[in-house]
């Protein structure tokens, strides 16, 4: 089981563990209207127990989130992962990525990296992942990387499909 995230790059990007820099960026964007598809917002006592949950998930679980960093110039754009909080049912590929640097692929070739290293890595057939409706560029995301609605899958835990939309990832896709 891995300890620590590891390192995985493209020529554009680089996932790699979270720092405490990566804290100020994320906490912005948690607390700020944007975060209303993801949990939020929220204050920075949750938003660092998040983080911490995020970065403790690979000693306990194997897999967890990362930084993702553009590599032309360092600079830190959001984060990735692979998750499964004590209330999610099953692992969920997530992505998250600040507003400057939206619309240029970088969240959907970070997801691919991720779910490719979890195949690579776990023997699991799906993955899932949790997307509030409306939240349109994300449940645009997911069906662009093969994702499909799983009107079956179970919703983590106290939610509802007023709530959360259960997209599939399937390892064949």
């Amino acid at each position: 089981m891995t300890a620590i995230a590891p390192t995985l790059t493209t020529d554009r990007l680089t996932l790699r563990a979270h720092v405490m820099d990566d804290f100020a960026p994320l906490y912005d964007l948690f607390a700020s209207d944007r975060a209303k598809y993801m949990g939020g917002p929220v204050d920075a006592k949750q938003m660092w127990y998040w983080i911490a949950a995020e970065v403790g998930s690979w000693q306990l679980k194997g897999f967890g989130s990362w930084g993702l960093i553009r590599n032309s110039d360092g600079a830190f754009m959001g984060q990735v992962g692979i998750n499964q909080p004590h209330h999610f049912p099953e692992p969920e590929l997530g992505w998250v990525l600040l507003e400057d640097y939206e619309g240029h692929g970088y969240a959907a070739e970070a997801a691919t990296l991720a779910r490719d290293w979890y195949w690579a890595s776990f023997d699991a057939d799906t993955l899932v992942s949790y997307i509030t409706p409306g939240n349109t560029r994300s449940e645009a995301l997911a069906t662009k990387l093969g994702a499909t609605a799983d009107e079956n899958g179970p919703w983590p835990e106290g939610e509802d499909a007023a709530e959360t939309t259960v997209y599939r990832h399937r390892r064949t896709a």
